[in-house]
């Protein structure tokens, strides 16, 4: 997008080695983006809430190019890691035309999660909104040219094209992505802060169950081809639009029912297309359906709010408001942790959005 360019009248002078970095989260879909098309373009909208412990860090190190290294290396808890650095790489010159003056640095990325790989949570869209977020810091030490808004929406755009759900990660509490007629200002090329919601939603727990830490057997973007000849494609695009703009309602209305039935139904939605696409496949594991049919028997004998969410893997989400956080913690301990992969619970929240560090 022309916007998301450097105009050609702002020249880059010399630059001189430097350091940066952003904290930046992980974030669940309570509505899910399932399919896309192009670079990164969704099937449908999604909304997302902001986590706030579960997040990575990146520290950029930068400086004039010509040492003789590889121009862009990456490092991960302090070592090198190819697989990963050959999909920044090719991230990064996926975005060139929006930062040219990469072509005079050299860059050095040392990111770290707070928390475990394949523990339920989007590590791409907390790494890749992390590297974002530095580069488009970068472009902004070197050109000042971005209010705080445009800032995070290109940091959102970039984002985009690394990873989808990255680009909601740039943003506290709920963010949407995808055109919507119900979401003003909605579209498909970044994502969008929901500012107007219900105090209790910011009050909002994710307690993550890790039912297995194992890679999955099928990838998050094998899982979106699938979409591509899915017979239930267009039925599910209509629903997501409809849920998104539902939820974006629900969100200012505080409808703790209405918000729980969407995130529950968008969870089993994605997971009956992923058994339903051709070939079908399952990431539910046994523990996973007990610890879902858990929450519903425990949610209809106390009356509470509390709910479940599903990523694309087997590891549940359990979200409920801050007011009923001792009951909850009581069932989660009694009943829930026994079904976890050594008893791993990882306990996070709505969260504030990424952090620029000193």
């Amino acid at each position: 997008m022309n916007e998301f360019l450097i105009p050609s009248s702002q020249p880059l002078g010399p630059v001189k080695a430097g350091h940066l970095a952003w904290r930046s989260p992980s974030n669940i879909a309570i509505v899910k983006y399932w399919g896309k098309f192009g670079r990164q373009i969704p099937a449908n909208p999604s909304l997302s809430m902001t986590l706030e412990d579960s997040f990575t860090e990146t520290h950029l190190f930068y400086k004039p190019a010509g040492s003789g290294e590889d121009p862009i290396r990456y490092f991960f808890n302090n070592e090198r890691s190819p697989s990963f650095e050959d999909r920044v790489v090719h991230f990064i010159e996926g975005v060139r035309e929006y930062f040219p003056f990469i072509e005079k640095l050299e860059l050095e990325f040392h990111s770290k999660n707070s928390f475990p790989h394949s523990a339920g949570l989007a590590s791409s869209a907390s790494s890749m909104s992390s590297i974002a977020l530095c580069l488009v810091s970068l472009e902004q030490d070197l050109y000042k040219r971005f209010s705080d808004k445009q800032f995070f929406l290109k940091a959102s755009f970039i984002a985009r094209m690394a990873s989808g759900s990255a680009c909601r990660s740039v943003y506290p509490c709920f963010a949407a992505w995808g055109r919507s007629d119900g979401i003003p200002d909605s579209t498909d090329a970044y994502a969008i802060a929901c500012e107007r919601f219900d105090p209790v939603f910011a009050t909002f727990h994710d307690d993550i169950v890790i039912v297995s830490s194992d890679e999955k057997a099928i990838s998050s973007s094998s899982g979106h081809a699938l979409m591509n000849e899915h017979p239930f494609a267009e039925s599910r695009y209509a629903q997501a639009k409809a849920n998104a703009r539902e939820l974006f309602q629900v969100l200012k209305n505080g409808d703790l029912k209405r918000f729980g039935e969407i995130a529950e139904t968008e969870a089993m939605t994605i997971h009956a297309l992923m058994m339903s696409s051709s070939p079908g496949y399952t990431l539910l594991l046994p523990n996973t359906l007990s610890i879902l049919h858990k929450v519903r028997v425990f949610r209809k004998e106390t009356g509470l709010p509390v709910y479940f969410s599903l990523d694309a893997g087997p590891n549940p989400h359990i979200l409920y408001p801050a007011h009923i956080k001792d009951s909850v913690s009581a069932f989660i301990r009694t009943d829930i942790q026994p079904l976890a992969e050594n008893g791993v619970i990882i306990h996070d929240h709505c969260g504030m959005g990424p952090v620029q560090l000193q």
